[in-house]
């Protein structure tokens, strides 16, 4: 496999190699494996078709509560071609373009495990939608996140029967007039195949992947930044004595009390003599409450690992057993549950660092009132903070569970949802909002910071502000904070720790 490449077969699917795709826009392959399985599951279904008269599911039937309506065997092909135009009835936003293009290799990656009953033209129409990136307009608005995210994949599909919209080169194009452009040729659908196109959860999971890969540097950058204010604030460093956490041994709040502790490690200010015996619990309890989230992060990754590393849309064929079986591994209730945790575990990230804010903004421990000097002609640091309250209870807003709902569809054939969908395109809103709360710990912090010299924090602490001061400078007097605060927000984004 080449570097700039990622081969899609059976094989695991790896974190690594999602952040790879999304990070470093990975051209995909399928291996000959893969393409051998598609087409032998394919070929088995021709044979299957040709040889009884059996009903089958979706495949010469209608679908949802139509189920019962058998097609004649010379209208199954319009039957999955009408399947992608009446299905593709999303509204609200667009969907952002990365998540796009993640969406179609996840698409790609369940189509290759060989149960779905795809020819390979469809799968090399996916790949060179991705490869190319002609990125079909999806939008965040009609999936239920239960039969599949069906109008989220059917906008997805709608570009290999020559309809839609797509974003290509800056802009956005009809399908039939680039296809034209570009000497494309539709792909001319058979049996099963628009209902394995859309049955399944790849909006649901390629969202959350997306926020996991956000999650995990914002995770990171919490870490960091709270080592600043840690010590901008002039904090007692007992409550990240190693004994501590040892009696309390949940990973996560292990891994970042050492974290802390070598973030802080040769810091002339903690080893100063203290004033105070104990400091807030935004402060001292950071271990404990940061640790939580980290292990919700690994918790949430693996079930998306697991779903992304699986066949997801219905029905399954099995040709080594002679099956075809209708079932239900469209439905999101798996990643529903684990995206509303992760909102909720990074919403409290954000919640704990806000609190940081508004202490070091306080004017205790020889800091001055809002950061600033001649405060009262200069109101400095005093509505950052406000605008992180606001973000902070919006986000708090957003966290009531998507999953806990549910609205029956397809005259109650289709009875209970996950809601899935509600709850990745939530979940997204949760983890940027975090990110901004963030950036407005550091840009206060690192103003905090510089009140306590000449004395110095650690050498990680330093060479973090330093990093972040060539993009920010200390605040003399009042001026535009907005400017400031997209500055750091960017570099809360693309800063490496």
């Amino acid at each position: 496999m080449s570097e700039h490449s990622l081969t899609l077969n059976d094989q695991w699917l790896s974190f690594d190699d999602v952040k790879r795709f999304v990070q470093e826009t990975l051209q995909i392959t399928v291996s000959a494996e893969a393409a051998a399985l598609v087409t032998k599951c394919r070929a088995y279904l021709d044979r299957k078709l040709e040889a009884d008269e059996a009903v089958y599911y979706g495949i010469n039937t209608g679908f949802g509560f139509l189920q019962n309506v058998q097609i004649d065997k010379h209208q199954i092909e319009q039957l999955q071609y009408n399947l992608l135009m009446s299905h593709a009835c999303g509204l609200g936003e667009e969907v952002p373009q990365e998540i796009v293009r993640l969406m179609l290799m996840l698409k790609i990656k369940s189509l290759s495990f060989g149960h779905s009953g795809v020819q390979m033209d469809t799968v090399n129409g996916l790949l060179k939608m991705c490869n190319e990136n002609v990125l079909p307009i999806v939008y965040t608005q009609g999936s239920l996140g239960a039969s599949g995210d069906l109008a989220p994949l059917s906008h997805l599909s709608l570009p290999l029967i020559g309809l839609g919209e797509v974003n290509y080169q800056g802009r956005k194009h009809k399908v039939g007039e680039l296809f034209n452009q570009l000497s494309w040729q539709p792909v001319k659908l058979q049996s099963k195949e628009g209902l394995a196109l859309i049955n399944g959860t790849q909006f649901m999971a390629a969202y959350g992947l997306y926020c996991l890969q956000k999650t995990e540097q914002l995770l990171k950058m919490a870490d960091a930044i709270a080592a600043v204010s840690f010590d901008a604030f002039d904090c007692v460093g007992e409550p990240l004595h190693e004994a501590i956490h040892r009696i309390r041994a949940h990973k996560g709040q292990i891994e970042t009390a050492a974290i802390l502790r070598s973030h802080l490690q040769g810091s002339s200010i903690a080893a100063q003599k203290k004033q105070q015996v104990q400091d807030p619990y935004s402060f001292r309890c950071i271990p404990q409450v940061h640790g939580a989230s980290k292990d919700v992060f690994n918790n949430v990754l693996h079930v998306f690992l697991t779903e992304i590393n699986s066949v997801t849309d219905n029905p399954n064929i099995f040709p080594d057993e002679d099956l075809i079986v209708s079932g239900g591994n469209f439905h999101g209730q798996p990643l529903a549950l684990h995206l509303d945790f992760l909102a909720i575990a990074m919403s409290e990230i954000a919640n704990i660092s806000e609190r940081r804010t508004y202490q070091l903004i306080s004017g205790q421990r020889g800091l001055p009132l809002f950061l600033v000097k001649e405060a009262g002609l200069n109101s400095g640091f005093m509505i950052p903070q406000y605008t992180a309250a606001g973000i902070v209870s919006e986000n708090k807003q957003l966290c009531t569970p998507a999953s806990v709902d549910s609205i029956s569809s397809s005259n109650n054939q289709e009875d209970h949802v996950s809601m899935g969908a509600n709850a990745a395109t939530k979940c997204l809103r949760v983890i940027n909002n975090v990110e901004k709360v963030l950036a407005i710990e550091l840009l206060t912090a690192a103003q905090a910071l510089d009140f306590r010299r000449p004395l110095r924090s650690a050498d990680f602490v330093e060479e973090l502000v330093t990093a972040f001061r060539k993009e920010v400078s200390f605040n003399d007097v009042d001026r535009v904070l907005h400017n400031d605060m997209v500055k750091a927000i960017e570099f809360v984004a693309n800063y490496r720790c």
